[in-house]
């Protein structure tokens, strides 16, 4: 276990033997439910391609990056909208993928292929408060915590795994914590606390 991540409870819930579901819950340093957390479920590569419902829009609407955190594959061109009255000039300075678009308004709709996984920082020149992250993955297995701080992914493979812990309020290096793990056939699941910033 790594320093920060806090194992509270691993028990079994009864899925098929080939595909197991896993059922993670995450805790705050102040005790309550930690919503938008990205959990990431790393098994051994498979060679089908990557594929989420929400798509690959972020978009800015009401002077926000919307959603505030976009999960994509390794690979995606995501689209930038500008849902709003005003001209924004989306940037960022991220390893993973520095870009900058500058200032464009309601009709133009600009794009950029992330093709490295890891997290993506997003800001406006124009507007200081915005901020946003784009989240790109080599995993299926990857969604984000609900109002209760619990996500629950499905047709995970039994055997070893890493799971990844990704919300920019953990104190710890790139805001990420992981903890090797071993999904059984009948699942996993437990909950995690995590030391805020």
């Amino acid at each position: 276990m790594r320093i920060g991540l806090a194992l509270f409870l691993a028990v079994a819930a009864p899925v098929s033997a080939r595909a197991a579901t896993v059922d993670i819950n995450v805790r705050g340093a102040d005790g309550k439910p930690l919503a938008g957390a990205v959990i990431m479920v790393d098994t051994p590569k498979t060679a089908t391609p990557i594929h989420f419902a929400w798509g690959t829009e972020m978009a800015q609407r009401n002077i926000a990056f919307d959603p505030h955190v976009l999960i994509v594959p390794t690979g995606s061109t995501v689209t930038f909208p500008n849902k709003d009255k005003v001209r924004h000039h989306v940037y960022s300075f991220s390893k993973v993928k520095a870009f900058n678009l500058k200032l464009y308004g309601k009709d133009e709709v600009p794009s950029v292929l992330f093709d490295k996984p890891g997290i993506v920082a997003l800001g406006c020149n124009i507007h200081d408060s915005m901020s946003g992250f784009i989240v790109v993955v080599d995993t299926p297995f990857a969604m984000q915590t609900d109002a209760n701080g619990h996500v629950s992914i499905p047709g995970v493979p039994a055997g070893a795994a890493t799971v990844r812990l990704w919300h920019p309020s953990i104190r710890a290096p790139g805001n990420m914590l992981s903890q090797a793990v071993t999904v059984a056939p009948t699942g996993f699941s437990t909950t995690y606390a995590v030391h805020g910033k």
